[in-house]
Formats: structure tokens, sequence, C-alpha cells
């Protein structure tokens, strides 16, 4: 018998990557050791994802897909095998990206971490009720009890008495109607309708359902108090001490011996977890659905100037006066209520204007002339402007008036933003509600809960024991990645990548799995250095229990405490996909390549020997006060590079994201997004334009590329359209467009790559066999210029096209701007999907700087050394100052400390995250915020500006 050689995972101490070909990796073989703290860094674009994501990740998934059926993996959908020889050593592998972010208004902090499905559970088994009427406790009623009331409330009234049996649940429950028949009830009641019972019963099973049995139906009279009594103990025997009675007009009332308000007579259901659930609909609000919000009628967009009247175009969803029904309504409505279409609106009384926008209570009576003799009244009912209008934009379809921009965002009156029935925020635990818990910032909320066993009974506590040590223990984790500012009320879709990343690392430390490997993508991003080190012993915690964990990341603190680094070059694109240096931390700095040189200190970003006057002009915004703000004046001096700095969670993005980018993209673009509350903003008129820079990708299909991004892909056409050639057989721009019909190849559309569906493999893509890749058909590429067809130029290398169009300033121009901000390596007909935030953002930052701008244009961008190296950080900052030097203003929100040391003015928030931030702590230059005592940024930056930063 031969003996099995293939050693077991748990023996093997390295992973090993033999062949690994995918993107720009060039057939490297690497290999690292297993159940330590792993970094892979290098340039952009040298092949740090390429390695982590594309390879390991992507194999390590695709193994897992293998051990499902052939069956099942034709729903799942396969995954492509990564261009790699061999992968050895592998663990289940879990990837933590940026680009998980769930955009559900629905999650929150708390529903991704399960922190909030414990405090429901907590809330459900241990919350103490209160009466929403009269403020007291629910207290438990006997059967006498309820009798009591209900002969009080119902004397002389014909009612059902139910007993509840199912809530809100899906099924068929065709057994469930068949046991209550044979224990000899006759009717049910079925989402509000008493039916019959009958051999084989029903109902549909995808639906969600309430069933109550009808226990009896009588008069209530105090002679039938026997009767009565025997009915009600039979329907809490049934549903388990619930019942509910029915009156003649179908309202329904609850009596329990579990909860009630004997002053209100009000009483609640039995709270379950879903009670307190604003995704379920029996805890969310009914007049916001569980959002916190609701859309309402923006008066001011329906009526943008009040001194026009109706006939004029005072109605900005109608314009001006037509014969059309809409404007019939009007006039009948004006008629009735005493009023002019002619009337200037402002002239309208308050009523007037409600009934104009809500609708009237009266039906009103439309005269509607088809001839002279053809003349018809309708009578109906106006239920308002936008009602009429809704109804007719769902008749006409796409063709309708979008109403959107008339409509504006507020808090739900109901609930006040808290999601849930005032029912569910009247259980309280400590003395406080569950949206009251939700909305304290974690620091706080850890805390409240460390001492929350003196501020329960002993029942209380025996019941929670289990539940708050699970609470405490998430709470600590998200406290070790340094979340402390976030809430648990804090929706999802407002979370940076590098917070959401966080989270669900926090997530993962809390799942306690073992043997895993986990790769991460920069997860310090957004992270101010206070805060690194917890991140950092986070991710030691992970390995520590048994994990694996790869990280891609540029920190040099992560770097120093890593086990082993992988450092990827020696440049980005085709130049780089090596592996230039691996080893111990102390290894890499002695390596000849560019990381090394940071980290020694051979290579730096110099501090600026000095620091720029700027043109004399300030952005002034007073009173801000959204989110944690507190009500705080910030000063912008124009002509100058301006760090916004300050711990996570300070305020940083709600000062100048959610205040300022609004308020000059509203005055100068007409933007509709409302920014957070503010006073005042001084100095637009020093300002021509405002323009944010961010990560996002610069297309969501591979058909986007760089030279269509930038624009230069229309020159380029119109170079080929002027050649002889094309002259001579009469093509025009489109002929030469990928996109359209004409010049394209028709079999692949363009795409020159063509995706064969397979049944239960993955889809493969091939190169198109009609063009073989090249996108077009024969004759558009028989047009050359120069010897390049318009494939060949898609598929240059901008550092070779900026040579081969420098005789065409337009084209030349445009390219040179992508060349100098690093991209030299992309290919011009690159797929925008390949690329990272960081080349995204340089794209963007290219296509800025070939415009011709004014000198007074304000750009804004949040933290754009996100993915990149030292060296991209230096390139970025020698684009930044030339925008800055041309006269124009640059606005950063940044924690890397290059970035900040050769700023020009740095505002700093804090001292601390969420309720403890805030406040400006300082507003000057880097030199004099070292001598901010209160400052955290402060301590970090003179470090950095000392020398004292670099790896040692």
């Amino acid at each position: 018998m031969t003996k099995h050689t293939t050693p077991d995972l748990g023996e093997q101490s390295e992973i090993q990557v033999f062949g690994a070909r995918v993107h720009n990796l060039r057939n490297i073989d690497v290999s690292f050791p297993r159940n330590e703290l792993v970094v892979v860094t290098g340039l952009s674009g040298s092949g740090k994802s390429s390695l982590a994501f594309d390879t390991i990740y992507a194999e390590g998934q695709r193994r897992y897909m293998e051990t499902f059926s052939a069956y099942s993996r034709q729903f799942l959908g396969g995954m492509e095998r990564p261009d790699v020889d061999k992968i050895s050593g592998l663990s289940p592998v879990i990837s933590i990206e940026q680009k998980t972010t769930s955009k559900n208004p629905r999650s929150t902090v708390g529903t991704i971490t399960e922190v909030y499905d414990f405090m429901r559970l907590l809330f459900a088994r241990a919350g103490e009720a209160f009466s929403y009427v009269t403020g007291k406790r629910m207290e438990r009623m006997s059967e006498d009890q309820v009798v009591e009331r209900i002969i009080a409330q119902f004397d002389g009234q014909p009612i059902n008495v139910l007993a509840p049996i199912v809530k809100g649940r899906k099924g068929h429950y065709r057994e469930l109607f068949e046991q209550i028949r044979k224990q000899g009830y006759v009717k049910v009641r079925v989402d509000g309708e008493v039916l019959d019972l009958v051999p084989k019963m029903q109902v549909d099973r995808y639906k969600i359902h309430d069933i109550e049995v009808v226990v009896d139906r009588l008069m209530v009279s105090e002679k039938d108090r026997k009767r009565l009594y025997t009915s009600v103990m039979q329907a809490m025997k049934v549903a388990k001490g619930i019942i509910k009675i029915s009156d003649k007009s179908n309202n329904d009332y609850f009596y329990s011996r579990y909860l009630m308000d004997a002053e209100s007579g009000i009483s609640y259901d039995e709270p379950q977890p879903n009670t307190f659930s604003f995704n379920s609909p029996y805890g969310a609000c009914e007049r916001c659905a569980g959002l916190g919000y609701i859309y309402e009628i923006d008066r001011a967009a329906v009526v943008p100037d009040p001194k026009l009247s109706i006939m004029k175009g005072g109605l900005a969803p109608l314009g001006e006066y037509r014969e059309t029904w809409n404007f019939q309504v009007l006039k009948a409505v004006a008629k009735k209520y005493d009023f002019s279409l002619s009337t200037p609106i402002e002239k309208l009384t308050e009523e007037q204007l409600d009934i104009l926008m809500e609708g009237a209570e009266e039906d009103i009576v439309v005269p509607v002339s088809y001839s002279s003799w053809n003349k018809k009244d309708y009578r109906i009912t106006f239920e308002g402007l936008f009602k009429m209008i809704e109804e007719q934009s769902d008749r006409q379809g796409h063709n309708g008036l979008q109403l959107e921009d008339f409509r504006a965002q507020r808090v739900c009156p109901t609930c006040h933003g808290a999601r849930l029935k005032r029912e569910s925020l009247h259980f309280k635990v400590g003395g406080k509600n569950i949206h009251e818990l939700a909305s304290m910032d974690i620091s706080s909320l850890a805390a409240w809960f460390t001492d929350v066993e003196q501020r329960l009974d002993e029942r209380q506590q025996v019941i929670a024991k289990e539940i708050l040590k699970e609470i405490r223990s998430r709470l600590g984790f998200l406290l070790d990645v340094g979340l402390n500012y976030l809430t648990l009320d804090r929706t999802a879709k407002t979370l940076s990548g590098g917070e959401a990343q966080r989270i669900r690392l926090a997530t993962q430390i809390g799942s306690q799995l073992v043997n895993v490997l986990y790769i991460l993508d920069e997860p310090s991003i957004g992270l101010h250095q206070r805060d690194n080190e917890r991140l950092i012993n986070a991710l030691k915690n992970l390995r520590d229990i048994g994990n694996s964990v790869l990280v891609v990341e540029h920190d040099k603190d992560m770097i120093r405490n890593a086990d082993y680094v992988i450092d990827m070059g020696p440049a980005a694109g085709a130049h780089g996909g090596l592996v230039v240096a691996q080893g111990k931390p102390d290894d890499i700095r002695k390596a000849d390549t560019l990381t090394a040189a940071y980290l020694n200190g051979t290579k730096e970003i110099p501090v600026p020997a000095k620091r720029r006057e700027g043109n004399g002009h300030v952005l002034c915004l007073s009173g801000a006060s959204g989110n944690n703000l507190r009500n705080v004046t910030a000063t912008f001096p124009l002509g100058k590079l301006i760090l916004v700095t300050g711990v996570s969670g300070s305020g940083k993005s709600s000062l100048v994201t959610e205040t300022l980018y609004p308020i000059l993209n509203h005055h100068f673009f007409r933007a509709k997004k409302t920014p957070l509350p503010y006073r005042k903003i001084e100095g637009l008129e020093h300002v021509d334009k405002v323009i944010e820079i961010n990560q996002s990708p610069i297309g969501r299909t591979p058909r986007s590329n760089p030279s269509t991004y930038t624009g230069v892909f229309s020159d380029i056409r119109s170079l080929f359209v002027q050649l002889p050639e094309s002259k001579i057989r009469g093509y025009k721009p489109g002929r030469f467009s990928f996109n359209v019909k004409g010049g394209r190849c028709e079999t692949c559309q363009g795409a020159g790559m063509k995706v064969i569906e397979m049944n239960f493999l993955p889809d493969v893509q091939v190169p198109c066999e009609t063009c073989n890749g090249k996108r077009y058909n024969r004759e558009t590429l028989e047009v050359r210029y120069r010897g390049k067809s318009i494939s060949d130029v898609l598929d240059m290398r901008i550092d070779e096209a900026v040579t081969f169009f420098e005789n065409i300033p337009a084209i030349y121009r445009k390219i040179k701007t992508l060349r100098d901000v690093g991209l030299g390596y992309l290919t011009l007909g690159q797929s925008s999907v390949t690329l990272s935030g960081g080349e995204a953002q340089r794209v963007k930052l290219a296509t800025e700087l070939s415009k011709r701008d004014t000198g007074k244009t304000f750009y804004i961008l949040d933290e754009p050394t996100t993915g990149l190296h030292f060296e991209d950080v230096r390139v970025l900052l020698d684009v930044l100052n030339r925008l800055v030097d041309r006269g124009n203003t640059v606005l950063v929100i940044e924690h890397n400390l290059d970035v900040i040391k050769v700023a020009d003015w740095v505002v700093d928030l804090g001292p601390e995250g969420g309720a403890g931030g805030g406040k400006i702590l300082f507003s000057g230059t880097p030199e004099d915020l070292i001598k901010c005592e209160k400052s955290q940024t402060a301590r970090f930056l003179e470090a950095e500006m000392q020398g004292v930063g670099t790896f040692l």
C-alpha cells in the first residue's frame, strides 16, 4: 500500500504560490509563513492586490465553490481559476475589503455587528414595559380582572372572543387548522376575516398571516359572566395567556395576563425580539416603515417664486397655464375656495395653500368643455397637487414628470427618527429605551453596559447575564479597532470604506474562527495615528487565536509590527509584478528598494522651506452645527494647500463634505443636496467653482477607460476622421467608437471579448474570433495614423502615447497630465474596472489638470493618499502643488503625516471622536500646530517633522 505523502494543513508551515500571472504579475513564486501577520506592500499598481485578492483569495473562493455539487454551482455562478500554477498550504479564506459597504438604508452599525440583535433580545426578555399614555409601569392581569374589564368596556355589545395562535408568520398551516377543528372549534379569523373551519383548509404559504381561533361569540352582559369567564379561560389556555376581543366594528383589543396599563386600558403584546426591530412590521414605525425619515413635499421647490401666480408658472411642477386637465382641476379648486389662478401665490392664505398641496375634504366639480354644445361636469376628490401629478406620472410611465426634485427628506414626525413604534420605545432596561442606547457613541455605550447590573433587579440580572457578556465583548472589539466614536444607529451607507472594513474586522474577531486566512485591504484607511496601535493589536489578536493574516498596506507602523513583509515592484503596471524583497521587517529595511528607501530615511518627502502666503482672501464658514460639530467657525485662506485633520470621528467629513461642499456646489451648480446646519458663509465671491475629487470608480462597465473619461478619446477619434483615408470613405467620428454600430465589430459589439456561458462551470471570456480582441471591423482598422490603427492606439501605454502624439497639442496636453500623475504604465484603453481607487482618483486629477482653470477653483479631496505608496504620495503632492501654484485652493481631509507636514494651513478638529469631538482645536501652519497641547495630531506631527517618524 502506497503511503499518502500530501502534508496535512496543520503540518504545513507556509502558504506557497507558484507561477502567478494574474494581471501584471510576472510568473512569480512567493511563499510566506502561516499563522503570522504578513504585510504586502509596494507601489500603487505594482501587483499587491493582484497577488493577495485576485490570486490567493480568488483561488480560496474557487476551492470553496468546488465543494458544491455541479447542480448547486449552476445557481451560484462559477468562479474562474486564477492564472496560477499551484497554491499550497491554503486555509479557508475570508476577505475583508473596503468595497463591501451596504447601501441599504436599513443596514446600521448595530445590525452589521449584531450588537443590536443582542440588545433586542435583552429588551424582549428583561425589559420593563411602561404605558405610553400614563407613563406608569405596565402590569399583568388575572382572568377575573380581564372579565371585569370586558364587561365594563363592552356591556350590551356583541363581541368575538379570539385566541391568537399565529402572528406574522408564513406557512400554509394545514395541520394547525385540522388540529383546531378536531378540538371542536368551528370558526377561525385569518388576517382579519372570520372563516368557517373546513377539512383540508390552508392559506398561502408564502404570505405573512395572523390567525386567531374564534372561541366564542356573545352579547356582553352581567348575567352571562360565567360564560364569558369560561370563554376567557379557554382563550387564554389556547393562546398561552393572551386574548383578543373584536367588537362589531372589527376593532381589536388585547387583554393579557402579561402586560397591561390598568388606568388607560391599553395593553401590549408580549415582547419578542422583532418588537424592537425596525426591519420588522411588528417593531417598525408605521409612518416611516422603520427608516426614521419620510419624503414630503418641499414647498420651496414647488413654489420657487411666490410672486408669480399659478397662471404665470408659480407652481414649478406644472409650469405656465395650458388647457390641460390639471389646470381645469385647479381652476375648479380656486373657484370653490375663493381665489384666482392669476393671484400671486404669496397672497394666498395658509389654508388655501394647504388645500392646493394636501387636498380638499369636499368633492370638487370640474366643468370640462369639449365644444360649444358638448359640456360635462366631473365630480372628483382633490387629494392635492402632488397626488394628482403622481397618478398622472404612474399612468404615463417614464414619460411622466419626475417628482424627486420637489420632495425633501424630513425626520419622521411620528417616531422622531427613532424608527420604532411607540410601544417598542416604552420598554426600558436600566431606565433607557433601545433607541436611546443605539444613539449613544460606542465608548459611552460600553461604559453604560459596564455597570448596568446595578440598575437591574435580581430577576433581570439572571436573564441578562449571558446576553450582557456577548454585548460587552462585541463592543470591546469595536473599541479595539478604533471605532469608539460611531453610534449603533449610524447607517452603513454613511460609513467610509475604512470604517466599514474595521466593523467587519471587529465582527470577525467576535466570531473567534481559527485556521482561517484573513486578507485585508488597507485597514488603516481613515484611521488617525493614535488609533493605529489598537488596530494592529486587533490584527495580532486575530493571528494569536490561530489564523493567518495577510494585509495589503503602506502604513509604516503596520510594516514595523508585521511578522513578515512582501515588497512588490520595482515599479507599477507592466514595470511591476515582481517580488523585489521579502522577509522580516528588518530585512526589508536593508533591501535596495523604493519602499526600503522611505522606511530607512534615505528618501523622504521634504518639509517646504517656505509656506505659501495665499491670495489674501478667505472663505469663512460660521456656525456649523451638523452631526457632532459644536457651532464651529472655520476659516479657509484661499490660494493655499489646506489640510483638515483630527482623530477619526472628530467631525472632519461633517465640516467639509457634508457642510462646505454642498454649500459651494449649490451656489455654483444649483445642486440639490442639502448641507448640514450652518449660520452663514462669507467669501464666495473669491471662488468661481468647486470640484470634489474622490476615489469612486471612473466607470462601472468594462467599456469605460482612462481615454474615454479624460475626453482624449474624442480628440483621437477626431484626428482619425481628418485622415485622408477617412475622408475618401466618408467616415465620421462615430465610425471610430466601439460603443455604437458602424465601425465596431458586431460579433462582440466592440467589447473585444466574448463571454461563453457554461451551464455547470464559470463563464469564460475569450477574445472575439472575428476581430481577435481588436474591437473594430476590418474596414475601420484599415485607417492608420503613423502606421497605427485606432485599436493599436487603445493598446498603447500612456508613456508611449505621449511621444506618439507630441505633435497634436489637444491630445498631447491630456495624455501628458496622465503621465504627470504617475499613470504612464496604464494603457489608454485599460478597463476602468481594473483600476484601483488611487488610480481612479489620479485619472480624475489628471482630467482636472488638463482643463484650463481660472486660478479661482476650490478643490476638495477626501483622503487622497488611500492606496498610495510613499513614492505615489510624493507624485500626488507634486500634482496638488501645481494646482495651488496656479492660484487655486486645494482642501484635503487627511491623516497622512507626509501630507500634513507640507500643508500651508492646517485646521485640526477634536479633541476626541463622536460626542467628544466637533471643536476646532487649531488653525494655522504645521509649525504652530506642533505647539498645540490639546491636539492629538500635534505629537505625531512633531515626531514626523523631526525625522523620528522613519522606520527605526
